[in-house]
């Protein structure tokens, strides 16, 4: 089991915590499991915290199992409404139940206590010595085996292990998929599992039994091919009402994850993820390989210089037989040496990890790269969706943070679109089918849209501007055709949402957004994607925030600061709200050219940008900084004056 983590600030390492607990209390054979956190920000703090909750976790695990608690992350079973144990429960319980919230209490007590700690008063004595003066982005590799559970006992508590990878100035170090291929490689020399989970650090394990649900995938299979991974959505816990941010991605789970299903299966989406060990390891279906074809140099060139991972790679291969039993029988610490050589920064150099094998590089969406490479080969996925959700994370809860991510996604799916293990290079040279290819491509050439989007937000301004019609008159039959595509269009949107038991404003709020995202952060990734596809600059991997929760009054609020990234949403916003006025001042004139429909299209485009023309009249962080309304301004005069003078 994966968990990954890049910033103590940004990924406060309560959260990771509360994610690794639920993942050590997940209704499976402890001595089958091992946990390994990597660290991508080498913080003191986080490793503090995991070895603290290592110790809260020998009690915990074997609470939840005793009493089969369906909520194993604490800090959302002692929350809301839990201040007490339920009444008609034993004195037994409520004694113990009492005992372990006291000693969550004091864990978080520990871990804030040590977050709000400067530097240099933190005890760096011990197996904290490693952390003294460590820089993040130019230290050795950290691996420490937290806990291990030695007497290979299965109702114990899992292995845990905590990594923070080489890094080094001048060795590039692939974010997420570099830290993930990293964790494949220790693992592999240390337990060796057949089957492979990866998790966020903000995605806990919600469903006890999560592990047996993805075993059944891969263990009832008829034929392996069918099922290369097993791939939970992406759910949410307290997510905002109506879903204002549009970030839930509850419509996009519900019919285009169970339409893939009937195809080659859903995309891999990054977390909540389980994998066969082999299918990473670049075994493609039904291939048989024999322990003789693997020769040591071929190995090496491949795989890397290390025998051990060498021999576990081969074992892998070859269908080893006894591959759970070396899980067994490990000495978890005595594998420490190995792994540091594994996770050094130079041990890929000449190899084929990420090239050809673990977790791809070359773009910011390392998961949808690697999945489409997956299922090139011909492999199938599995999607499951039990009852209740495997997986439940926080979702971005403020506008730059949304941003943000919504900005990482599409610099890293228009990446993919040129990668040379693209969809389409899949359909054309591989096994990748035709509507798997198409599903591919409807995500990856959303950056694009961006295009669109804006040109579209433009036109009945120009219209009014420069009094010219782009739509028929609303008295003439053609005016039909584009009001249906309109009503059609939304009415069919809108029935998705209803189907789906969600309401109309969540619909509501997610137009808007697809069009804000579009106009905003979809723009400047493919900006930014174009940038580096042209070979003149490099992308840049940005960790979203997490809040595991916020009592302010006003959450949910639409909240901005001074990114550029606000810049063209406000653009778009003054040139509308100019257009009419200057349509206002010419509507008594003669020969107006514009109609009903380009009035109506400019006021639309206003709705949808409601949210900015309130951050255009609020203050502090509702507000739209000032610099931000400078600059839109003098574009959107800018804009104005072109129209005025190509009309």
């Amino acid at each position: 089991m994966f968990v990954t983590t890049a910033d103590p600030v940004l990924e406060p390492p309560l959260i990771t915590v509360n994610t690794v607990l639920s993942l050590l209390a997940v209704d499976y054979p402890a001595n089958k499991l091992a946990c390994y956190v990597s660290d991508d920000g080498a913080s003191i703090v986080t490793y503090y915290s995991l070895v603290e909750a290592s110790k809260f976790a020998k009690h915990w695990v074997p609470f939840c199992k005793k009493y089969n608690i369906a909520l194993r992350a604490p800090f959302r079973y002692f929350s809301g409404n839990s201040s007490s144990p339920p009444q008609d429960s034993s004195l037994e319980f409520q004694q113990e139940w009492k005992r372990m919230k006291d000693e969550y209490k004091q864990l978080c007590e520990k871990i804030e206590e040590a977050s709000t700690q400067e530097p240099e008063a933190c005890d760096f004595s011990g197996d904290f010595a490693v952390f003294s003066s460590i820089d993040p982005k130019n230290h050795p590799s950290i691996i420490k085996v937290i806990w291990e559970n030695k007497e290979s006992v299965d109702d114990g508590v899992p292995h845990l292990v905590y990594i923070s990878r080489e890094k080094r100035p001048k060795h590039p170090h692939h974010a997420k998929a570099g830290a993930m291929n990293v964790l494949i490689r220790v693992s592999g020399v240390m337990t060796n599992a057949p089957f492979m989970l990866n998790v966020d650090c903000d995605m806990y394990a919600h469903n006890p039994q999560v592990v047996l649900h993805a075993m059944c995938y891969f263990l009832g299979a008829k034929d392996e091919k069918d099922c290369a991974f097993v791939q939970f959505p992406q759910l949410f816990y307290d997510g905002l009402k109506e879903d204002p941010y549009g970030n839930q991605l509850k419509i996009l789970h519900e019919y285009l994850g169970r339409g893939l299903s009937g195809i080659q299966g859903p995309f891999y989406q990054g977390s909540g993820c389980f994998h066969r060990r082999k299918v990473i390891y670049g075994l493609s279906p039904h291939d048989k390989i024999t322990s003789g074809e693997l020769q040591d140099e071929y190995l090496q060139k491949t795989y890397g210089k290390s025998q051990k991972l060498l021999a576990s790679v081969a074992k892998t291969l070859s269908g080893g037989s006894n591959i759970i039993e070396q899980f067994n029988s490990v000495s978890v610490s005595s594998s420490v040496e190995i792994a540091h050589q594994v996770g050094s920064s130079g041990f890929e150099f000449g190899t084929g990890w990420g090239q050809k094998f673990g977790l791809l590089y070359g773009t910011r969406t390392e998961d949808i790269l690697t999945g489409i490479y997956i299922h090139s080969r011909g492999w199938k996925s599995a999607y499951c969706l039990p009852d209740p959700p495997a997986f439940l994370g926080c979702a971005p809860s403020t506008g730059p943070t949304s941003m943000i991510q919504q900005k990482r996604w599409s610099t890293g799916v228009f990446e993919t679109l040129f990668h040379s293990k693209s969809p389409i290079i899949g359909t054309l040279f591989g096994k990748l089918q035709l509507r798997q290819c198409m599903a591919y491509l409807h995500v990856l050439l959303w950056p694009m849209r961006s295009i669109f989007e804006v040109c579209y937000a433009i036109l009945p301004a120009y219209c009014l501007i420069t009094n010219s019609s782009l739509l028929p008159k609303i008295n003439e039959s053609s005016m039909l055709i584009p009001t249906s595509i309109f009503i059609i269009y939304n009415l069919y949107g809108l029935s998705e949402y209803v189907r789906a038991n969600e309401p109309t404003e969540a619909w509501l709020n997610n137009q808007k957004m697809s069009r804000i995202n579009a106009i905003t952060a979809w723009l400047f990734g493919f900006g930014s994607a174009t940038i580096k596809l042209l070979g003149l600059s490099e992308t840049i991997f940005e960790v979203t925030k997490k809040d595991q929760d916020d009592t302010n009054s006003d959450f949910g609020r639409f909240t901005f600061d001074d990114s550029p990234i606000f810049v063209p949403g406000t653009t778009i916003l003054l040139l509308n709200l100019s257009a009419m006025f200057i349509g206002l001042l010419d509507f008594k004139k003669e020969n107006i050219e514009w109609g009903s429909g380009e009035v109506i299209c400019t006021i639309w485009v206003v709705f949808i940008f409601w949210t900015f023309l309130k951050g255009l009249l609020a203050k502090g962080k509702y507000g739209i900084p000032t610099p931000t309304i400078l600059k839109s301004g003098a574009l959107t005069l800018l804009i104005v004056h072109l129209f005025q003078i190509y009309q």
